[in-house]
């Protein structure tokens, strides 16, 4: 009888994932939201203080979102690679050295003795930081059952969600009180025990198989399959210019309400990141409504409540801007949540890479259209930065209804048989 490779054991029973209602399922969940609490706190950590900022240094607005912009360009640029690696040493391992490794750089950035320091020290917590977002994805798509992944998915959204609301609630009254230095250390240690709750509460990977290493080639290679693949390029499109768009509303909406006419203080301002909580209930509500509707349908509907929330802020009254905003990040977020989910369910094979292209092309449209959004903010006022963003809506949903065809939209079939429980271990 020939030896069996000790490269490739075979599984003995088929893995279909945590149900939903497991306990594994709702550890796997609560984890992702604690690894969601310390990646987008982090990443946004200065966003709620850059008018602070831009007065401290004495520098100009778009010079103060580099730190955002710079922050998720280190992500963009590691996300395909960290995907590689969670590749061979596993999903789990590979988030909690990209988690660790960006909560030390976080507590370092309030250190930071000049600006170009602190800007490198944000690049390289970017950098660090990519070893999360793509890989929890690919991480949902093995570890839960397939009739639950889109659930899981925009629970998961959700999560990330509160994690950034977080971050810019705590760094706002922090940050007037005692400046933006206190402000980004407040940040970085809520991160910090965000990160220990993830380590303790993340369930070992059952579904995962490490890959052998490819080389660059057939690296190279899957990555080409899945640009070549034009669903899952349209979904890339839809998140390099929904993002962009959004992180430069976010980005230069608190510079307006601190000027005329309005005069809001920065906790004030900071108060305006509660919209978050509208994506918190829409991105678990859309993952829902898909198995009803249809990714596709509901993908453009969430595009549709972003471009009607930010038609209202254009007006001069605060109550309608605010309610704009909410009405904006409620849509942001559903169609986030539906784009994230769906590379898994196109991409039959690399996975992780399908969801790291996604990742790449979110960041990036934050990191260029989220920073190029200040220049128009600052030439030609917030009225022209709005309509330029609701021109990338637009053009995001002719895309996404053209490429993806209403008769394959997406829709979540539950099978008729019932998952089996989880054995005890």
């Amino acid at each position: 009888m020939p030896l069996l490779s000790t490269h490739n054991p075979p599984k003995l029973e088929p893995w279909d994932g945590h149900p939903k209602g497991s306990a594994a399922y709702g550890r796997l969940l609560a984890g992702l939201a604690f690894a969601g609490v310390a990646t987008f706190a982090q990443l946004y950590s200065t966003q709620a203080v850059l008018p602070i900022m831009a007065t401290d240094l004495q520098i100009t607005a778009a010079e103060a979102a580099l730190t955002i912009s710079l922050a998720t360009v280190g992500l963009t640029v590691t996300v395909i690679p960290w995907s590689f690696l969670a590749d061979r040493i596993g999903r789990v391992r590979a988030m909690t050295l990209g988690i660790l490794a960006a909560t030390v750089l976080g507590l370092l950035a309030p250190l930071a003795a000049t600006f170009p320091i602190l800007l490198g020290l944000r690049l390289l917590e970017g950098m660090a930081l990519g070893g999360i977002p793509a890989i929890a994805i690919a991480y949902l798509n093995e570890e839960v059952h397939k009739a639950h992944a889109a659930l899981a998915a925009g629970t998961y959204v959700a999560g990330t969600t509160l994690g950034g609301l977080a971050g810019r609630l705590v760094a706002g009254p922090v940050g007037e009180l005692w400046g933006w230095r206190a402000a980004t250390l407040a940040v970085s240690l809520l991160a910090a025990v965000a990160a220990v709750l993830f380590l303790l509460l993340v369930p070992k990977a059952r579904g995962f198989t490490p890959a052998r290493a490819s080389g660059f080639r057939g690296g190279a290679r899957t990555l080409a399959d899945h640009l070549r693949n034009p669903r899952l390029l349209a979904l890339y499109v839809q998140a390099f210019l929904l993002m962009g768009g959004f992180v430069a509303v976010y980005n230069y909406l608190g510079f307006r309400l601190s000027g005329d006419p309005f005069g809001l203080p920065a906790t004030l301002i900071s108060l305006i990141f509660v919209a978050y909580l509208s994506g918190t209930v829409t991105s678990r509500l859309a993952a829902g409504l898909t198995m009803k509707f249809g990714r596709r349908t509901i993908l453009l509907a969430g595009i549709v409540l972003m471009v009607l929330g930010l038609a209202l802020t254009l007006t001069q009254l605060l109550v309608l801007i605010l309610a704009g905003l909410l009405v904006f990040t409620g849509g942001f977020f559903a169609a986030h949540s539906i784009g994230a989910g769906w590379t898994g369910g196109i991409a039959t094979t690399g996975r992780a890479q399908a969801a790291s292209l996604y990742n790449l092309a979110y960041y990036l449209g934050s990191s260029v259209i989220g920073w190029a959004g200040g220049l128009v903010f600052q030439s030609f006022g917030w009225t022209a930065l709005a309509l330029a963003v609701i021109g990338l809506g637009c053009t995001t949903a002719v895309i996404t209804a053209v490429v993806h065809p209403a008769s394959g939209d997406g829709k979540l079939n539950v099978p008729a048989k019932r998952c089996q429980p989880e054995r005890a271990s």
